[in-house]
């Protein structure tokens, strides 16, 4: 029930917003009837949980996307140098990057954090893991890969430590 109020208010907000319309009787009725229709088709699919209707998540994956956005601009770096030196310093390799979220959401998350950073490329995702292509060497320690597992894990709803083990959060 609360995912359903959830989702009715963001959709309600967003139709209002996009609209415009706050003064007409029969187009606010029709926004009502589509907010409803929605809820209905969801709710029939039995999507109403903490992955499909996110909101209550988004000051965390906000503050998520100022980390990644740090750590896209140190990669942006290195690349860079990597490749305007004039030995071309790169270093192709593939990795495994072992995924401890339990959800969805929380590896689809990691795995394009991964291929948002500047030299590196998720190629494919198995039930524990991603396989990843690393431009330059130093940028291939699956190692260097925790931090942003539990952080995007964190941003989803999800609490990992370093070992994988989940803790309550």
């Amino acid at each position: 029930m609360k995912y359903a109020l959830i989702l009715a208010v963001t959709l309600a907000g967003y139709w209002l917003t996009l609209s415009g319309y706050f003064h007409k009787p029969l187009i606010l009725f029709f926004g009502v009837v589509s907010v409803l229709f929605t809820l209905g088709l969801a709710a029939r699919m039995k999507i109403l949980d903490k992955e499909t209707v996110p909101y209550l998540q988004v000051p965390k994956t906000l503050s998520y996307f100022v980390w990644l956005f740090n750590e896209v601009v140190k990669a942006n770096v290195a690349v860079a140098k990597a490749v305007l030196s004039p030995e071309l310093k790169i270093s192709p390799s593939l990795i495994e990057i072992p995924t401890h979220q339990d959800s969805d959401i929380g590896k689809t998350m990691f795995a394009n954090s991964i291929t948002l950073t500047p030299g590196t490329v998720s190629v494919d995702m198995q039930e524990d893991g991603i396989l990843v292509h690393a431009l330059l060497s130093e940028m291939a320690n699956p190692d260097d890969f925790i931090e942003m597992g539990e952080r995007s894990g964190w941003a989803v709803g999800e609490t990992i430590d370093i070992d994988g083990a989940h803790k309550d959060g």
